[in-house]
């Protein structure tokens, strides 16, 4: 039981952790003009859907770490819930923020902590993205299972 708690902890943590690299590192290599809306800080389609894959990608890589550690059980079943209720959480903020900014101009190039504070997701990304990491928990769980 407590290598599965501890199984969930640290793949949540090593998500969190891929995920804000992934991030960074999207947008060094993107830039401000493919990762807003003209004149916006509103995500773009093309970021949307690049950070759906990124966060699908990490999130496999969890759940794969998960059953690893756990070595089987349903840990990445838990893993899988605790994204979803956490994610549903965190969207609620995060869609009082888009209320927030939605009148807010950009000006230019931004650098990536700028964005960071500024930039927000249409209405339904928030919501969309938990049940994507939620998928990719469960697919990395089954990956340790097969071999």
């Amino acid at each position: 039981m407590a290598r599965s708690i501890i199984a969930v902890i640290a793949s949540y943590i090593a998500m969190f952790v891929l995920n804000i690299l992934a991030f960074v590192g999207l947008f060094m290599i993107v830039g401000t003009n493919q990762a807003f809306k003209p004149h916006k800080f509103l995500a773009s389609n093309r970021w949307i859907a690049i950070t759906s894959v990124l966060i699908f990608i990490t999130a496999i890589i969890a759940g794969l770490l998960c059953a690893v550690i756990a070595k089987g059980g349903k840990a990445p079943l838990a893993l899988a819930g605790v994204v979803l209720v956490l994610g549903l959480l965190l969207a609620i903020p995060s869609v009082m923020k888009a209320n927030a900014h939605a009148d807010m101009v950009r000006l230019g190039p931004v650098d990536w902590k700028e964005a960071m504070n500024n930039a927000y997701w249409p209405a339904w990304a928030p919501f969309a993205f938990p049940f994507i990491s939620a998928l990719g928990v469960i697919i990395g769980g089954k990956l340790k299972r097969r071999s």
